[in-house]
């Protein structure tokens, strides 16, 4: 039947996505790596077009750079970029709890109210995952948790652009600072992993609280990638 093509196409196109964002965050596909879409259909012994759309969603997420004559690369983020990344983000997050303060998020109103609840649950659980996995230092599964974990906690201030733009940071400073992390002989304890207490201060609507945490992790991320870049 002709949905059947559309259906399979469509799932590869996402498989395919998938696998390259995974090895972009892995840090197995280097900064400046290019490749074209014949490359890609011909590892994957699969036909041109959903590897076509799969990197155009890649690039659209910020995970690779198109180039109109050469194909497709991992970018080349810089220090720079990496503290541009963290000024937006903090931006972006900022206004969220500005909204939250003003009371324009009915979701935060009543922690106590069942969905509510159940929600914020979810999003501490993610958030769980994401500390186990910060302090087992299991850096890809703590990426693929800590997107998550902001992916879900942003769609509950009610604004899906925001959610999108922000999970789009949170993509790209997660490219840029890993093949800076994955340098790190044992990155046990140097990951942040206030993920549940930032979940903890926002439940309590602790704006403040929730600003502080933020702020902080903020600053150990850049601190620490300035300082692996030094060293690099």
């Amino acid at each position: 039947m002709p949905g059947n093509g559309a259906v399979t196409r469509s799932t590869l196109r996402q498989q395919i996505a998938d696998a390259l964002r995974d090895e972009v965050l892995a840090g197995r596909l280097q900064p400046g790596r290019e490749f074209t879409v014949k490359e890609i259909a011909d590892q994957y012994g699969v036909s041109a077009t959903p590897v076509r759309e799969a990197l155009v969603d890649l690039s659209a997420q910020g995970v690779l750079d198109a180039d109109q004559h050469r194909g497709f690369r991992v970018p080349e983020y810089s220090l720079t970029d990496y503290r541009n990344m963290i000024e937006a983000r903090s931006l972006v997050v900022d206004g969220m709890f500005h909204a939250l303060a003003d009371g324009r998020h009915p979701a935060f109103k009543d922690p106590r109210e069942p969905r509510v609840a159940a929600a914020l649950a979810a999003v501490r659980r993610r958030g769980e995952e994401a500390q186990r996995a910060a302090t087992a230092g299991d850096l890809s599964v703590l990426i693929g948790y800590d997107l998550r974990f902001w992916r879900e906690l942003s769609t509950l201030f009610g604004n899906p652009y925001l959610g999108d733009f922000l999970h789009r940071l949170r993509v790209q400073s997660w490219v840029c600072a890993v093949r800076h992390l994955r340098r790190l002989p044992d990155p046990r304890g140097q990951l942040w992993s206030g993920h549940t207490e930032l979940v903890d201060t926002l439940s309590r609507r602790d704006i403040e609280g929730s600003r502080t945490i933020v702020a902080a992790y903020n600053a150990h991320s850049l601190a620490l990638i300035e300082r692996l870049s030094e060293n690099g």
